[in-house]
Formats: structure tokens, sequence, C-alpha cells
């Protein structure tokens, strides 16, 4: 009995955490397609500086992190497409 609590709890907190996973891909994913849009030259100071943290972080990732967030932003634009049709 105790370990079924124990595993409905952990089942709960994964859920939790693959769902913050989801929405940090999602922002990590909007940044670096934000990002890579932008024109440094024709930025303000403060702002090329944000842009120059946010690209160090963004630089860091993984290849495979990097992809996973591109997707999920990309399949997160794509459902709100279709559910605007």
């Amino acid at each position: 009995m105790p370990y079924q609590q124990e595993n409905a709890m952990l089942r709960r907190e994964l859920e939790l955490f693959m769902g913050e996973r989801q929405l940090l891909l999602r922002v990590t994913g909007a940044a670096a397609a934000l990002i890579a849009s932008l024109d440094s030259r024709q930025l303000p100071a403060g702002a090329l500086e944000s842009a120059d943290l946010v690209a160090t972080a963004l630089n860091a990732l993984t290849d495979e992190t990097l992809q996973d967030a591109l997707t999920a932003v990309h399949a997160h634009t794509e459902s709100k497409a279709l559910d605007e049709a």
C-alpha cells in the first residue's frame, strides 16, 4: 500500500516535470527563433547585451536540446494555427 502511494506521488511529480520541460522547451525555442531573426546592428546597447546573454545560453545547449526546443515551438505554432482555422 505505501508503495502504491509513493508510486502515485512520483508519477505526479514526473508529469509535472515533463510539463515544465515542455514549457521551457517552447520558451527556449521561441528565444532561439527571436535571436536568429534579430539584426544586431539595429539593436540599442541594452538590448544587444541581453540578446548576447540569450545567445550565449542558447549556444551552451546540446544540439539535441536545441532541436527539441525548436520542434516544440514549431509544433505549438502549428497547433495554434489549426485551432484558429
